[in-house]
């Protein structure tokens, strides 16, 4: 942090003309890693693998499970993105090259089923407009901000390069509270700086990593969350917010853990919260009420289910296993969130969008993304 309050970002990585590089200690290293043959795979989608004219529908989709994207003004015509994943098991870092572009959260049905993530997002070079009902933000080059990917927004990137962390609900009651009060906002604390250090040098430094730290990865990634992560003025306000969002937080977990209880319904989690079923129906608003919630809980379920191939339960046990005791109810509900029959599913066929593939080199490179995105949820 210097004396003006701008962050610096040394040892880990060197800004020149508003981007941030690595440094050339970290160039040696990554190149150094290359014969390590215990290494966590990096998986890798560019548009300059697809023809010219389908490239930004390429990108487009590649994003589809989490954000609606849309060309711009300033959009070229032979769009240019990058991605860059690591699956860190129980979160996913992301290195995003793209173009400008506008994105917006889903919309109608599609967020009432959302990939329902925060994103951590440090922006190394461009700019980022963020707007929701209530409030509206613009990133810089070494600000980090916080999405949700379940809620409402709307917004604009320039020609930019960022990492972003997918943090799921469950990751942590306490990183999970905090986020929530944080959510839709600039970090603008000393704070923040500290934590876009450790993403870089988390980015600098995965190639080296080998599976057996990812634990040790993830505690300390959910400690620095803990320690850098503070809420905006603005999103402080009343305590409403914190309560509401310890009170879903508190929900979800209790629905996860009975899932598969015939006897779970709205009111066995209003007595667990011991709130009004006004307030609770208030909760889960955003994702159509609670039983469209545990139902699409389930339907993962389900889905997970089918695409295993050491599950070799009938269609119809597997329904029933997860709350269907009617197999036709059961094959509506399924098509209707995965577009696709039970059957197709269990089959592998019919381009499944967003199937667990066991592994994940066999998966079209730019349907990784999605993939990744589900299993975190699952």
């Amino acid at each position: 942090m210097t004396a003006d309050g701008s962050i610096t970002h040394a040892p880990y990585a060197e800004r020149l003309d508003g981007r941030y590089v690595p440094s050339d200690r970290e160039k040696d290293r990554a190149v150094s890693v290359t014969k390590n043959a215990a290494a966590l795979t990096r998986f890798e989608f560019s548009t300059e693998d697809v023809a010219g004219s389908d490239r930004f529908a390429a990108w487009r989709d590649s994003f589809a499970p989490m954000v609606e994207l849309a060309r711009t003004d300033a959009t070229p015509t032979h769009f240019s993105g990058r991605q860059r994943l690591w699956d860190l098991g129980s979160l996913l870092l992301a290195e995003i090259i793209t173009d400008d572009l506008a994105f917006a959260s889903l919309p109608g049905h599609a967020r009432r089923d959302p990939v329902d993530h925060w994103v951590i997002t440090l922006l190394k070079s461009g700019t980022m407009r963020t707007e929701t009902p209530r409030t509206a933000f613009t990133a810089e080059t070494g600000s980090v901000q916080i999405h949700s990917l379940g809620r409402e927004f709307t917004g604009h990137a320039s020609k930019s390069e960022m990492l972003m962390l997918f943090v799921p609900r469950d990751f942590s009651l306490e990183a999970t509270a905090m986020l929530g009060r944080a959510e839709f906002s600039r970090l603008s604390t000393g704070m923040a700086g500290l934590f876009a250090d450790f993403l870089v040098d988390v980015a600098n430094r995965l190639p080296m990593l080998a599976p057996a730290e990812l634990d040790a990865l993830v505690a300390a990634t959910r400690a620095m969350i803990l320690a850098c992560v503070q809420p905006s003025v603005e999103n402080v306000g009343a305590a409403e917010g914190p309560i509401s969002t310890l009170l879903l937080e508190r929900a979800r977990q209790f629905i996860q853990k009975r899932l598969l209880d015939p006897e779970l319904d709205s009111e066995a989690v209003r007595r667990e919260l011991g709130t009004s079923r006004t307030r609770l129906y208030n909760l889960f608003e955003p994702f159509g009420g609670v039983m469209h919630y545990i139902q699409h809980r389930r339907l993962m379920g389900a889905y997970a289910a089918l695409t295993d191939p050491s599950d070799r339960r009938l269609i119809f046990e597997i329904a029933a296993k997860h709350g269907f005791s009617d197999g036709a109810e059961f094959s509506r509900a399924f098509k209707r969130a995965f577009s696709h029959s039970p059957s197709a599913v269990r089959n592998r066929g019919g381009g499944l969008p967003y199937r667990r593939a066991t592994n994940l080199q066999d998966c079209p490179a730019q349907e990784r993304l999605g993939v990744l995105l589900r299993r975190l949820q699952g």
